[in-house]
């Protein structure tokens, strides 16, 4: 990462989920003025694990009052303008969610200045009349616009915001690999299917559970992760396929063996921080659509992306993906070189440093 940002950054963030300090740290690094993260907790509920340092930048804590649940949910964080005043920023980055009430204040002040603010978001939902006025409103109060997904993108430019101010940085929670995945086999017996994260409703682990018991042979499941589904889980286990494999909650070093034996790696539900560790060791990938997140990330050439809640579409590509295990192999090869040369950590930091210099 060779371009820097020479000015003093501010960040600001609703939670720090631990997944994403390092890369707020890895940004710190190319900020020869610094960088502050402005962020609160989340509810008890979110299953959020937060970090709580960060080893390079500043962090500031705020104090987040969440406003009602779902649709209405509004969330206003209280010192936000003090530790502008307190950081000083040359340019501010915040979330670009109309939910969060003090941003607009946040925005004014840095403007006042003459300073710059980006906003960083998924982009805007499907809106129209009123709403989406209020969406074009809320998008052109800022200087520049960092996409984590090129449809995001499209939807920010849709919105009437100029292209050459918008940038894409798909979102990463891996850096770049260290070492080449090992060789797997090219027949097996048996192939092996692995889900990896917490054991929640919205994973929709269920629905792997039953889809595996439709495929013959049968795999052997082997399901990484803790939660408050997992009982539930174990029981319909015993009842609908029991092959399955629970091991509990795994972390770093102890996820390797697991990854290195897998053949295809499952996600059939929403979140999934563990598909870019998957692609990183060599394995071709199934996972739902989502907000366009994956897009980028999960692709023909590596692997599936199904419709939510389709148990049929989850067999029917299971079936298909595990009727040939050299292409899976060259699949996950080409997950691998994905996450090697495009969709990492470094690449990331150096989509923000890019926008950060747009603005000098």
């Amino acid at each position: 990462m060779s371009q820097r940002f020479s000015g003093r950054l501010g960040v600001q963030q609703r939670v720090l989920p631990n997944y994403r300090a390092p890369f707020f740290d890895l940004l710190a690094q190319s900020c020869d003025g610094g960088m502050s993260l402005f962020a609160g907790m989340a509810r008890r509920d979110e299953g959020i694990a937060p970090a709580n340092e960060l080893r390079i930048a500043h962090y500031s804590s705020a104090q987040n009052v969440h406003i009602l649940r779902g649709s209405l949910y509004l969330c206003y964080q209280h010192r936000f303008i003090n530790w502008l005043k307190e950081w000083d920023p040359d340019v501010l980055i915040v979330e670009a969610n109309p939910r969060y009430l003090a941003t607009p204040s946040a925005v004014k002040w840095m403007h006042a200045r003459g300073r710059k603010v980006i906003g960083w978001g998924l982009g805007s939902p499907p809106v129209s009349g009123f709403r989406r006025t209020r969406w074009v409103q809320f998008v052109n109060q800022f200087d520049a616009l960092i996409s984590y997904s090129q449809r995001g993108a499209n939807e920010y430019a849709e919105l009437g915001f100029p292209r050459e101010k918008i940038f894409v940085a798909p979102n990463a929670v891996s850096s770049v690999p260290t070492t080449k995945p090992n060789d797997r086999p090219h027949a097996t017996d048996r192939a092996t299917i692995l889900f990896v994260g917490r054991l929640q409703a919205r994973k929709r682990v269920y629905s792997l559970l039953r889809a595996c018991a439709e495929l013959e042979p049968t795999p052997r499941l082997v399901i990484v992760g803790d939660g408050p589904e997992r009982e539930g889980l174990e029981l319909l286990a015993k009842q609908v396929y029991p092959f399955a494999q629970f091991t509990g909650a795994r972390h770093g070093a102890e996820l390797k063996p697991y990854f290195a034996e897998a053949d295809l790696f499952v996600l059939p539900g929403t979140g999934g921080l563990a598909i870019q560790e998957a692609m990183s060791h060599g394995l071709p990938v199934i996972v739902a659509k989502g907000d366009g997140t994956q897009d980028d990330l999960v692709r023909p050439e590596n692997g599936w992306q199904i419709t939510p809640e389709d148990s049929e579409a989850l067999v029917v590509t299971m079936k298909d993906a595990l009727s040939d295990i050299p292409r899976l192999r060259r699949m996950g090869m080409e997950s691998y070189r994905i996450v090697c040369e495009e969709i990492n950590l470094e690449k990331m930091v150096e989509v923000f440093v890019r926008a950060l210099t747009s603005l000098r």
